[in-house]
């Protein structure tokens, strides 16, 4: 069963993959969604989205977009980069995305809308891999889809990506309302599983946050073949290492005391600012503070702090103060 860390924004970056890999890693790393337009046009942030560090051999390169030109041109542009392949995002329920005609939008518009747009993509990965001699695989990650789908409808949708060439689909097994209320419907991602048998790879994600959440999403999608890990992995790049120790020996290790977290989170922080440079990397570390300390004695007030944190001077005094032993 392999262990994949899920796309997520401000967090799928190279920065994280180093602590995570420091800490034993996974087996694929999605990365952050990754706009088309933007990617086209080169925008400000897109050379971040685009690093592949420190193992590119594990990247899958994670595409969202409004129209089937600018995901087709941009899986030219990421494919040039190597990595295991490229995901459509079909799934993204966030109101900022979808509404844009992005994300889940694509389970919603009629079928052949969506299938000319993951045919166009299958077709430039088709001539980028006949280039450079090199497979790339082709996956699509999504919800069910709205709030009255069907059984046939989710179908019937699962059935127009794998005969366009999508080989592997992670499903979120909730629709686009509930977002992440409840527990998803990992059944959905057994019937996956049985309704392709060899014929693609199945994913399981939604609600996976540590080794009993794992254990029953497996119980209910036995025949799944990886497990993508989201929100759990926030402020706990040691995840993976924990499920990977309880599966070979039914134990779990001691979590990291808090001095360990403090120097993780500092470890963090400087990887941030190597790639993203003080401004932007501070601010973005001012969340993954919070996720960190969630739950440590005395972390509340630091959490109050840590938006006043200009410098990694600041956060370094801050975290001395705080969460010394």
């Amino acid at each position: 069963m392999k262990l994949i860390c899920a796309p997520m924004a401000t967090l799928s970056h190279e920065a994280f993959r180093i602590s995570v890999e420091e800490f034993g890693g996974c087996d694929e790393y999605f990365t952050e969604m990754i706009n088309a337009s933007s990617l086209l046009n080169m925008g400000p942030f897109e050379k971040y989205y685009l690093m592949n560090g420190p193992c590119p051999e594990k990247i899958v390169w994670q595409l969202t977009g409004t129209s089937a030109e600018s995901l087709a041109k941009a899986a030219e542009i990421v494919c040039e980069k190597g990595g295991i392949g490229i995901d459509l995002n079909m799934g993204c329920s966030a109101p900022q995305i979808y509404k844009t005609g992005a994300g889940i939008a694509w389970m919603l518009k009629p079928l052949k809308e969506t299938a000319e747009a993951v045919s166009k993509v299958k077709k430039s990965m088709n001539l980028i891999e006949e280039k450079t001699q090199n497979h790339f695989r082709f996956s699509v990650k999504c919800r069910l889809g709205n709030e009255n789908f069907t059984e046939q409808t989710f179908f019937n949708f699962t059935d127009m990506l794998v005969e366009n060439g999508v080989e592997l689909i992670t499903l979120h097994a909730r629709t686009i309302k509930e977002k992440y209320r409840g527990l998803p419907r990992y059944e959905f991602a057994k019937k996956l599983s049985q309704r392709y048998e060899k014929k693609i790879k199945v994913y399981v994600n939604g609600c996976i946050k540590d080794t009993a959440s794992a254990k029953f999403a497996i119980q209910k999608a036995p025949e799944a073949d990886g497990i993508m890990i989201a929100r759990g992995a926030q402020g706990n790049p040691w995840i993976f290492s924990e499920m990977i120790a309880y599966e070979q020996t039914g134990q779990l290790p001691d979590r990291p005391a808090r001095r360990e977290v403090r120097e993780m989170m500092l470890r963090h922080a400087r990887l941030q600012l190597q790639y993203k440079g003080e401004y932007l990397g501070i601010r973005e570390m001012r969340k993954h503070v919070a996720w960190y300390t969630k739950g440590l004695q005395g972390s509340a007030k630091l959490r109050e702090e840590i938006n006043r944190v200009e410098s990694y001077a600041e956060l370094e005094e801050l975290l001395e103060r705080r969460l010394s032993d």
